[in-house]
């Protein structure tokens, strides 16, 4: 697509600009946009308009968003042509500051999305927590505390974030460092919903000892090994050409497995 030097028409700072022609934020933190938020979003643009311009900035004559990636999308939801925005000259670490400050300030953003932001920040610009923590207006200890979230396994965050869990929950799980362990404590918070305190009870718990472990499941494998071994030494019996025969009958309380070996064969084997 190509653009003229001065493509868009100016009413004072604010430009009118193509929803199509603005480029995302490739610094954007958020990684998630419910869907029924942005409807949401939507509608109150298509009954209110745009109230708060976005700021973009120019990349060699395409207009870059720097902030407000859920306006912009919701706006291109609600079939708008164009967008209200504010121009800006920054360089890249200065969009990639906005752009999280700009999320961190906003309370759907979850806090594994705030702790990558902020780490990208620090790796990106080679800064270190308390530079990153002067440019967010946070302290130190609130910049490391978001870090250490990130100690959690991919897939126990996924859970914490899928249940409308935050970073209290977080912090009392990362308390425990026995994978095993920290597993079962987050299962029984998923599936009770357990509030913060509840869940930093049971962490207590967990740590002193004191939390009844559910039965472990080997011994569900271990009598499929046994049905299996049986099965074998059938296949083997009937190879040999006895006629061994077996039939299983899944009761509420037991499972019954009845083996039957013709009684010719027995008396063979004997003489």
């Amino acid at each position: 697509m190509k653009f003229r030097k001065q493509p868009y028409h100016a009413g004072g700072e604010v430009w009118m600009i193509p929803t199509g022609d603005i480029r995302p934020n490739p610094y954007q933190p958020r990684q998630e946009f419910p869907l029924d938020k942005l409807v949401e979003l939507a509608q109150s643009i298509s009954e209110n308009g745009v109230l708060q311009p976005l700021t973009v900035t120019m990349e060699e004559g395409v207009p870059t968003l720097v902030a407000g990636e859920r306006r912009l999308r919701a706006a291109r939801i609600a079939g708008l042509r164009e967008v209200p925005c504010i121009p800006v000259q920054m360089d890249a670490g200065q969009r990639q500051v906005m752009a999280l400050v700009e999320n961190l300030q906003r309370e759907d953003m979850n806090c594994f999305e705030q702790a990558l932001g902020i780490r990208r920040l620090m790796e990106d610009g080679g800064l270190a927590q308390w530079e990153v923590a002067r440019q967010l207006g946070l302290s130190q200890s609130a910049v490391a505390n978001k870090l250490r979230l990130l100690r959690l396994p991919e897939e126990e965050r996924q859970q914490l974030i899928a249940a409308g869990m935050g970073e209290r929950h977080a912090r009392a799980l990362l308390r425990i460092e026995n994978e095993e362990q920290r597993r079962f404590v987050l299962q029984r918070v998923v599936e009770g919903r357990l509030t913060v305190a509840r869940t930093e009870r049971m962490v207590e718990d967990m740590l002193a000892g004191r939390v009844r472990r559910r039965p472990s499941k080997p011994l569900i494998r271990d009598v499929r090994v046994f049905f299996n071994t049986v099965n074998h030494a059938l296949d083997i019996m009937r190879r040999g050409g006895i006629d061994a025969q077996s039939q299983r009958r899944d009761g509420e309380d037991y499972i019954e497995y009845v083996v039957r070996i013709p009684r010719s064969a027995a008396t063979a084997d004997r003489a």
